[in-house]
């Protein structure tokens, strides 16, 4: 039987240990309050060297939005990140984390579509990883950083991209993240949030509800 199929059981909060390419990585999976989860998300937090884990505020926030949208929301931290085994990987390993992490979900709930989110380092990891997919629902980097390596090659995507970002983001300017957002393919759109700095400070009920209202409907049951 699969995950949302027959009645509706308790919903499902685990803590999980999932095998990644360098060890064991710890994660969180929550299913949505109400009702039986209508998609899958993938959310990644931000830089590991930088104090970033599943449990920021934003990464937080950007779960429960998702949560709140209908989705069972899988949150792990990177290699070398409390309980998570290996060493810092330079992006190239915190990507290969992400896409065993991603397999994990997706064969729980292999009859659900799925969607990948990103806050600030996290951004680029779902960026990078979803664009060399096809059948994602959606991309949504969030604070997505233009001073952190060059902008990301990715022009084209097969995927539609969602960006979510601050007004008053010191890591993604308004000036540096429009003109690039405006090279890129369709379809992806940019929502502003006003809010104070990166971190979306002062907007954090704000940021939210913005992860809420732009979840795209999603295609009905064949």
């Amino acid at each position: 039987m699969s995950a949302e199929a027959g009645p509706r059981s308790p919903r499902v909060m685990e803590s999980l240990m999932i095998a990644g390419p360098a060890g064991r990585l710890e994660a969180l999976l929550e299913e949505p309050e109400q009702g039986a989860p209508r998609f899958a998300a993938l959310v990644c937090h931000p830089h590991p060297q930088h104090g970033g884990t599943m449990h920021n505020k934003v990464v937080y926030r950007v779960a429960r939005g998702l949560r709140r949208a209908g989705a069972v929301v899988l949150r792990f931290n990177y290699r070398g990140v409390n309980l998570s085994q290996g060493e810092y990987g330079h992006g190239e390993g915190e990507t290969a984390d992400a896409r065993a992490v991603l397999a994990h979900l997706r064969g729980r709930y292999p009859s659900l579509p799925y969607a990948l989110a990103g806050f600030s380092f996290g951004s680029r990891i779902v960026h990078d990883l979803g664009c060399g997919l096809r059948d994602a629902l959606f991309l949504m980097p969030v604070g997505f950083p233009t001073r952190w390596r060059d902008l990301p090659r990715f022009k084209r995507c097969p995927v539609r991209r969602i960006f979510i970002h601050s007004t008053q983001d010191e890591y993604g300017p308004r000036a540096e993240l429009e003109p690039w957002i405006g090279t890129l393919d369709q379809p992806s759109r940019v929502v502003w949030v006003e809010a104070r700095d990166h971190f979306f400070a002062g907007a954090l009920d704000e940021l939210e509800q913005a992860v809420i209202a732009s979840v795209p409907p999603l295609d009905p049951p064949a």
